[in-house]
């Protein structure tokens, strides 16, 4: 374990707030040993903006001084700190000031700090947390420096309230348990590989653990926190992408372990687009999808399930045989034969009425498989199930395409997910037979009141069995039972 004496200061925002929330992401890959009062200092050398709240900490970490360094840039990065110049204000500058017995400016950093004797707004609250620590350049200690140091307008700045009050850990007046207790609506904003592409996506977050009867309730504001430091975990590991899955797998795990929680369940949907063209014209597009990554955490394990939600096109089939029917009589009747009726209708797309329809398939398994599963992929699934695919931006013989492509194409909405179905199977025949998959569609009807609606979940091997035998297996594995949760409209 290395020890590290840094500095926090900001002089944008709310400065105390995004101190603690710097601090809290130093939690991921330290120890936080000792943190002084605040001191309120003018900008110095230049640097424009109000007055600077500025900290000093005691951590200690496994990481070594380059890898140390290059996370906590990563963490400035993650509080709101943009690329600005060097005498800019910002939301947070941390100063590492010694990494075990060096100075910073020894150049064992990417970016060499500026010496300790000559800040005094990091030299103060350092002072106040490690008087003794002798500076090895000057072979004095923090304290002797401190004392014949300028350290005028340096204001030390009353704590934050403590407030010792913890109702949540206390017994509730009604000793029943809960069976899920948390937040949802959760919006963030996270980066994740798609696409081998990074992408920005404005995600919304439902987090719940179970509640035990002794407790009363849980720590709302744990949550958001989680959030922010399972985000900065799995961005933090430049030799696997990011991924949805492995986030709310990470945010899971450790609300069970922050929340003392038998078991805890996670779902985020995020909106997210992939470049596309459309059919005839060529004309460049970016197609808006859904993804949607579910996670459950006990004390044994983590399972997760990674989906997309795409939206298409369907043609009625039964309408379309009606209308047919109905066309064939009419030739008839004007004279054509009943040969000649049929191969001019054979010919034509005959008409019914369409649907726009939204599609999902949603699919778990474990270990290297997992790597497997990309959001474009799922997309193609569910698209290429319905009648037709559908696009934002259409010419007119693009337009034409997709009519006529969706009426030589009728699908029922169980034909749409018995086809989601078919071609995940065909796409991961490699996949284990424990393989989860559950798949569905709704067609928001154009002649009716109603919607339409179909769904299919169970495993690979249950599936396969149904293909390979022609059997009915009926009983077939539930998402909440893949996952071992309950059932829960946060899983639906």
């Amino acid at each position: 374990m290395h020890t590290v004496l840094i500095g926090l200061g900001s002089n944008l925002g709310d400065r105390q707030g995004t101190i603690l929330g710097a601090l809290q992401k130093l939690r991921r890959q330290a120890r936080i040993e000792a943190v002084s009062a605040y001191y309120e200092t003018p900008p110095a050398g230049g640097v424009a903006g109000p007055a600077f709240l500025n900290v000093a900490a005691r951590i200690t970490t496994e990481l070594d001084a380059q890898a140390f360094e290059t996370f906590v840039r990563g963490v400035e990065v993650a509080i709101g700190r943009q690329q600005t110049a060097l005498l800019s204000a910002r939301p947070i500058d941390i100063d590492i000031l010694y990494f075990d017995d060096l100075t910073a400016d020894f150049g064992r950093f990417e970016v060499p700090q500026p010496y300790i004797a000559t800040r005094p707004f990091n030299l103060v609250p350092l002072a106040e947390i490690a008087p003794d620590h002798v500076d090895p350049r000057l072979g004095k200690t923090i304290r002797e420096i401190a004392d014949t140091a300028d350290v005028r307008g340096i204001t030390r700045k009353a704590r934050a309230m403590h407030f010792f009050a913890n109702r949540q850990e206390e017994a509730p007046d009604v000793r029943l348990s809960l069976n899920r207790v948390g937040v949802s609506s959760v919006k963030h904003i996270i980066r994740l590989n798609v696409g081998g592409a990074e992408r920005v996506f404005n995600a919304d977050f439902t987090m719940v653990a179970d509640l035990r009867p002794d407790k009363a309730g849980v720590h709302m504001s744990r949550f958001s926190e989680l959030l922010e430091a399972a985000t900065l975990e799995v961005l933090g590991r430049p030799e696997h992408p990011a991924r949805v899955e492995d986030l709310v797998a990470q945010i899971a795990r450790e609300i069970v372990t922050s929340q003392d929680a038998i078991r805890a369940d996670v779902r985020v949907r995020a909106e997210f687009g992939l470049e596309r063209w459309t059919p005839v014209s060529g004309k460049r597009t970016e197609e808006t999808y859904t993804l949607v990554g579910i996670a459950h955490a006990d004390a044994t394990r983590t399972r997760r399930l990674v989906g997309i939600e795409a939206e298409g096109m369907t043609a009625c089939p039964c309408a379309q045989l009606m209308v047919r029917e109905h066309s064939l009589h009419e030739l008839e009747a004007a004279g054509f034969s009943s040969d000649q009726a049929n191969r001019a209708l054979d010919a034509l797309p005959v008409a019914t009425h369409n649907q726009r329809g939204r599609g999902s398939v949603l699919i778990g398994t474990d270990g290297e498989f997992s790597d497997h599963l990309r959001a474009e992929d799922l997309v193609e699934i569910v698209e290429n199930s319905m009648s037709s695919e559908t696009y934002d931006l259409l010419k007119r013989p693009d337009e034409f395409f997709i009519v006529n492509k969706a009426h030589q194409n009728p699908k029922f909405v169980e034909d749409v997910v018995r086809g989601i179905l078919a071609r995940a199977l065909d796409v991961y025949a490699d996949f284990p037979d424990d393989t989860f998959i559950s798949a569905s569609q709704v067609n928001y009807e154009s002649i009716h009141k109603h919607d339409a609606f179909a769904e299919a979940f169970g495993l690979f091997g249950e599936f396969r069995r149904e293909l390979r035998d022609g059997v009915h297996v009926d009983a077939k594995t539930d998402i909440a039972t893949w996952l071992g949760t309950r059932p829960s409209p946060v899983l639906s």
